[in-house]
This record gives C-alpha cells, sequence and structure tokens, in this order.
C-alpha cells in the first residue's frame, strides 16, 4: 500500500455498524490515516495509533461518496441497507445502498489519475449469494443461483468490483461472510443475527425455538475474526484480487448446539437454571434455506491470506453475553428482543 505521506489511507464504509466499528478499531491502532464514514457519527477508540477523521455522509449521494473515497489507498465497502435480506423485497431504498454504492466507487476510482498501484476496495459480500447451499462445504467454486432479491444485489455489487479489477481499475477483493454474530463495544447498532437474538431471549428468560430438529449445520463466524478477515485481505491485496473468498470458521456447529450453548452461558453469567431448547412447528412462509446445512471450506481463503478464525463458539457466545449485560448494566435497559 502507499499513499501520501508515510502513512497510507484507510476508508471504511459503514463503520458505524457493529462489524465496521470492530474493524474500525483494529484500524485505529494501526499506523494509517483511517476515514471513518457512515451515514452517524461513526464511534472510534480514545487512544489510537492512526491519524482518525470520523465523517457523516449519505452515500448514495455522487458527491459525498467521491469525497469519502477518491483519495483513499484502501476502500473497506461493509455499507449495506439496514433493513437486511428480508427487507429488500419490498424497498426501493436497498438497491442504491447495496449496489448503487459501489457503482459509484467504480466510477470514481475509474476516473482517477494518481500514479502508483490502483486502490484496493475490499467487499463485505455473503455466503447466500450462491443461493440454495450444496450439502458438501463450499470453497467457492460454486455457481451462484441467488435466491433472493438481496442476494441478487449482492452478487451484482461483486460482478462490478470485479469487472473492475480485471481492468484494472482497481484491486477488488470480495470477501463472502456467513453468519457473523457478536457485540461491539463501540456501536450502539445491534446484531440482529440469530445468536444474539437467541442470547436476548435467553436473558429475557424466554425459551429458545427451532423450527427443525437442532441438526441444521451453520458455519457462525464471530465480530472479531470476521473484522480481522478484511485487514487480512488489506494486508495482501495482490495474492487475494479479482475474485470472491469464502471466509468462514470451517467448524460445522448443529443450531441445537449453538442454542444450547446459549442457555448454559446465560444460565452461568446469571446463576438461573438454564432456559429450555424445543422444537416448534415452522411458520408457512419460512425461507427453504432455514432448514438447510451451511458449511465453509475456508482453505482457499486461509491459504492465500493467512487469516484462521481463532475464537471457540463458547468464548464468542461468552463474550456476547457479557457484552448484553454489561450494556444493560449501563443503561438501565434489559436486552430486548426484536420481534
Amino acid at each position: 500500500m502507499t499513499g501520501a505521506g508515510d502513512r497510507p489511507l484507510v476508508s471504511v464504509l459503514g463503520a458505524s455498524g457493529y462489524l465496521g466499528s470492530v474493524l474500525t478499531a483494529l484500524l485505529a491502532d494501526l499506523p494509517v490515516r483511517l476515514r471513518a464514514v457512515a451515514r452517524r457519527p461513526s464511534p472510534v477508540p480514545a487512544r489510537t495509533t492512526a491519524d482518525v477523521e470520523v465523517r457523516t455522509a449519505d452515500l448514495t449521494d455522487a458527491t459525498s461518496l467521491a469525497a469519502a473515497v477518491a483519495d483513499a489507498d484502501v476502500v473497506l465497502h461493509l455499507s449495506k441497507h439496514s433493513g437486511g435480506w428480508r427487507d429488500a423485497e419490498g424497498n426501493p431504498q436497498s438497491e442504491p445502498i447495496n449496489v448503487g454504492v459501489m457503482r459509484g466507487i467504480v466510477r470514481v476510482m475509474g476516473g482517477r489519475t494518481a500514479a502508483g498501484p490502483p486502490p484496493v476496495v475490499v467487499f463485505a459480500a455473503t455466503t447466500s449469494q450462491v443461493g440454495l447451499p450444496p450439502e458438501h462445504p463450499m470453497d467457492g467454486s460454486e455457481p451462484d443461483r441467488p435466491e433472493t432479491v438481496y442476494d441478487r444485489q449482492k452478487l451484482a455489487a461483486e460482478r462490478m468490483l470485479l469487472a473492475a479489477s480485471a481492468e484494472g481499475v482497481l484491486r477488488g477483493v470480495s470477501l463472502r461472510l456467513p453468519t457473523v454474530f457478536g457485540r461491539s463495544p463501540l456501536s450502539a447498532v445491534p446484531d440482529q443475527g440469530v445468536v444474539s437474538t437467541m442470547i436476548r431471549r435467553a436473558l429475557a428468560g424466554e425459551p429458545l425455538t427451532m423450527w427443525h430438529d437442532g441438526t441444521v449445520l451453520r458455519d457462525l463466524v464471530p465480530v472479531e475474526d470476521a473484522a480481522g478477515a478484511f485487514l487480512a485481505a488489506m494486508r495482501r491485496p495482490d495474492a487475494l484480487a479479482g475474485r470472491h473468498w469464502l471466509v468462514g470458521t470451517g467448524r460445522q456447529d448443529p443450531l441445537g448446539t449453538v442454542f444450547r450453548t446459549v442457555a448454559e452461558s446465560v444460565a452461568a453469567h446469571t446463576g438461573r437454571p438454564p432456559v429450555p431448547v424445543t422444537s416448534v412447528e415452522p411458520p408457512a412462509n419460512a425461507p427453504v434455506i432455514d432448514f438447510l446445512s451451511t458449511t465453509i471450506d475456508p482453505a482457499p481463503f486461509r491459504l492465500a491470506s493467512g487469516w484462521s478464525a481463532r475464537t471457540g463458539l463458547r468464548d464468542a457466545v461468552d463474550r456476547t453475553v457479557t457484552a448484553l449485560l454489561d450494556e444493560a448494566a449501563t443503561t438501565g435497559r434489559e436486552p430486548s428482543v426484536r420481534r
């Protein structure tokens, strides 16, 4: 990486989210110029090694986006529509963020005339872009047949990035993430994924319910490990540029085991008996993918980047429980369960 002065400029888009804020905290400890960009002010650690600029911006505005990325040596693109995959189907605001921001990044980078290597752009994609998962662990060689509007949008953005990389406009790396979970000590944005949702239910004393017998497998990546994958991609762009990579732990955790781990962790932290873990009838509109195992072979990315997940499931669950209890003690509000 090169940049003005001795320090490269790293621009994080979506820096106020729970993954973005964890990544921003890691970057703040490095000798870089760090630009934390989001619609709301991005939290940063009180003490930093990096030179930090916090910028609020609507990234769907072309002028604001250009100002956020035009002079960057590295862009870490984590921004997405806040409604997630369920909201993309009928919300016209999802496409300008999920696809339009990448379109704008490519346009801005294509207009640069600075000397030196092309800028690095690392994109937060999703493993669900493949569509219905195969029965074997995915390694990134599978054909893409996205099932949802959200996945089609993420795939469209990824293809724009990789096409620009092939043209030499930038060095593009797409990291396809499975379920990421955890709690950022800096961000107020909650993780609404299955693990954190079950932790909130257990803290509220509610049973943990499954729509199946608990044998469905998932690769669940702690947020600290997911953030570390972006640092690894930033450090080895030439080995990774031009394709997508699957980020995963390589574990195949049955959801029944995950839910029981949540119940046991909450019980250990609160002194209450573990809440029950039960199977219930699924709703009629339950997505098919919820009943299919999603597992990942992370070897290709590990070998190319040197990254590997370091946090065990129980440790990651314990950290999330502790963070939610600390938050409740600080705010005086019990962790809420989103319905």
